[in-house]
């Protein structure tokens, strides 16, 4: 037998009280109730006792009862020393009630300390404090052999089955608590994926649209204090509300995505191009996404055309959706911008106007969903290809 096991303690965990369901509890009290009353009508019933000998031997009763409890207290504790020495005592004492004709008293101490041991002591010390108890219940016993070995046999396989039904309890109970930390863990996962998630939406809606309207009305203010035309300042003005706008249609568009509801990436496309100029071909047998995927085309087409107005304002861009068996593909490319310096300082102003998490965010998306996004430069332009599985 693994030397761990011979000085392993029983699983604490199903010792502890609250592992013990309600009917469990209620018999184990039921059950000490009628062990006291037998020991007390065995006690005193016969007569045996008179005059002072009745206080003395109550008095031994409570004794051994106290030292009863300290020892279910102490091997439940799981406390070496305390435990040893009690059950040595507790065999001491059965003796002494037994000397004292108290013979109930002392068959129940011996053999409710070996059930006790067998259930509560690593292996090595409960083969010890067993043999003791059932070794001095047998010599004491004026019952027939066949009768003790019944006896002894019995209290044995009770003590194994309590100790397998405590070891089969506890782990149980360390599997549960196991789950629960484990749906603990999902469900913050899930909290901080969700988290993210809106994070990009934000980012998706907000962070163009708001930054450009704060470019154009920065520069409206220095026209102003540099009593630039009225024209070119009205011009401003108009762009960074039609931005106010769009980015409002677009908030409106990325609320009811997080409560699910989607308008056909299709229709999205369409309006998206349409606002930017730029022309928009489909490939393949048009199909409804699922929502996650038709989320990510929605938002890379999104944030790949504002890279063109923001890195090369007056590029030619094109888009192009193609659905394939099981998957589709956004193919977003734009031409080198044209020179000048006009659209050198429009450029310089957004390109400074973003947070930097675009691209990052497209490639998550792309990740989180089974798919890729290439994104780099081709032919002096730039392009952005997205697969998702769908």
């Amino acid at each position: 037998m693994p030397g761990w096991y011979r000085t392993r303690w029983p699983s604490r965990e199903g010792l502890e009280r609250d592992a013990e369901s309600v009917p469990r509890r209620v018999l184990t009290v039921l059950g000490r109730i009628v062990l006291l009353a037998v020991v007390g009508w065995g006690t005193f019933a016969d007569g045996k006792y008179t005059g002072w000998a009745v206080p003395a031997a109550a008095a031994g009763l409570a004794a051994a009862a106290a030292l009863c409890v300290a020892f279910l207290q102490a091997s439940r504790e799981q406390r070496p020393a305390a435990s040893y020495l009690l059950a040595a005592v507790l065999v001491g004492a059965a003796w002494l009630a037994n000397w004292g004709r108290a013979y109930t008293l002392a068959d129940l101490i011996w053999v409710g300390l070996a059930v006790i041991a067998l259930v509560r002591l690593p292996f090595a010390p409960a083969l010890l404090v067993g043999t003791a108890a059932l070794g001095s219940y047998t010599v004491a016993s004026w019952a027939s052999w066949l009768s003790v070995l019944a006896t002894i046999g019995g209290v044995a396989l009770l003590g194994f089955l309590l100790r397998l039904d405590i070891e089969a309890r506890g782990t149980a109970r360390r599997l549960l608590v196991q789950e629960r930390a484990a749906r603990a863990a999902e469900a913050e996962s899930a909290a901080l994926a969700e988290r993210a998630r809106i994070a990009r939406e934000i980012h998706d809606v907000l962070a163009h649209s708001l930054s450009a309207q704060l470019v154009h009305l920065e520069a409206a203010r220095l026209m102003l204090d540099a009593g630039t035309d009225r024209e070119q300042i009205r011009e401003r003005v108009v762009a960074a509300r039609r931005m106010a706008q769009d980015g409002l249609a677009e908030t409106r568009q990325a609320l009811s995505a997080l409560r699910g509801e989607f308008t056909p990436v299709g229709e999205f496309l369409v309006e998206l191009t349409e606002r930017e100029r730029a022309p928009f071909t489909v490939t393949g047998t048009p199909r409804p996404l699922a929502a996650e995927a038709g989320l990510a085309v929605r938002r890379t087409a999104q944030e790949a055309v504002t890279n063109v107005r923001k890195h090369a304002p007056g590029a030619r861009c094109s888009v192009e959706l193609r659905y394939l068996d099981d998957a589709v593909e956004l193919e977003v490319r734009n031409t080198r911008a044209p020179r000048g310096p006009s659209a050198e300082q429009s450029s310089g102003e957004l390109a400074v106007s973003g947070s930097g998490y675009g691209l990052l965010g497209m490639r998550e998306r792309a990740e989180l969903l089974g798919g890729t996004l290439l994104a780099g430069p081709e032919d002096g332009g730039w392009r952005v290809l997205l697969r998702v599985p769908a």
